[in-house]
């Protein structure tokens, strides 16, 4: 059986990937549903000087090896296994190893410009915009930089203003359009979760 694919996408910060594994974890109890995340697709800036990659817009949709991620995206989708890349934060560099990927019957694919593209667009079954404020957003982003990342608070705020805001306006909200569920992400997220599995059911 063709495993069913929930794309998840929506701005920096908004809950996208909480809501993503919780589901994940709702999906079956004792197997979760295969998370695949677009961060882990980043390209690789290993040939770029520290200050070129610390200047790099992570948000514009460039910043992505697309092939890459619909190839495999595709692959799992038909139930073949892949191995996907891993990518370093802190020095925006391809991880040598990949992790090994097994298809499961529903998957979730998440990130934000998961609802970007329409050739990937097309590889999901069910797609799920998650919407926030954008003080909630500049807040929760710059929690995460900081503690998972190794960002400062100050160069979090200044990327938010410089990069985030304008791709969030030009290529995310945009994305709003194609999604067959809007998602509060200021919500309780077990709440939200019980409403995209509803869906799920269907």
């Amino acid at each position: 059986m063709q495993p069913f694919v929930v794309g998840i996408g929506g701005g920096s910060g908004a809950g996208k990937t909480t809501l993503a594994r919780r589901l994940a974890e709702r999906v079956e109890p004792g197997r979760p549903a295969l998370l695949v995340e677009l961060d882990w697709y980043y390209r690789d800036l290993g040939g770029l000087s520290l200050d070129e990659r610390a200047r790099t817009n992570f948000d514009h949709p460039d910043a992505l090896d697309w092939p890459l991620l619909l190839e495999q995206v595709g692959s799992l989708r038909q139930g073949l296994a892949v191995e996907r890349p891993a990518y370093d934060f802190a020095s925006h560099t391809r991880l040598a190893q990949r992790v090994p990927a097994e298809p499961t019957p529903v998957m979730v694919v998440e990130g934000l410009l998961a609802l970007h593209d329409p050739s990937l667009r097309a590889l999901l079954d069910l797609k799920v915009y998650v919407d926030a404020r954008r003080d909630v957003r500049l807040s929760r982003r710059r929690r995460r930089d900081v503690e998972e990342r190794g960002r400062t608070p100050e160069s979090v705020t200044a990327q938010f203003a410089a990069t985030v805001d304008p791709m969030h306006a030009q290529y995310v909200e945009p994305s709003r359009a194609s999604a067959d569920l809007i998602a509060d992400g200021c919500l309780d997220v077990d709440r939200v979760v019980e409403a995209v599995f509803g869906l799920l059911q269907r």
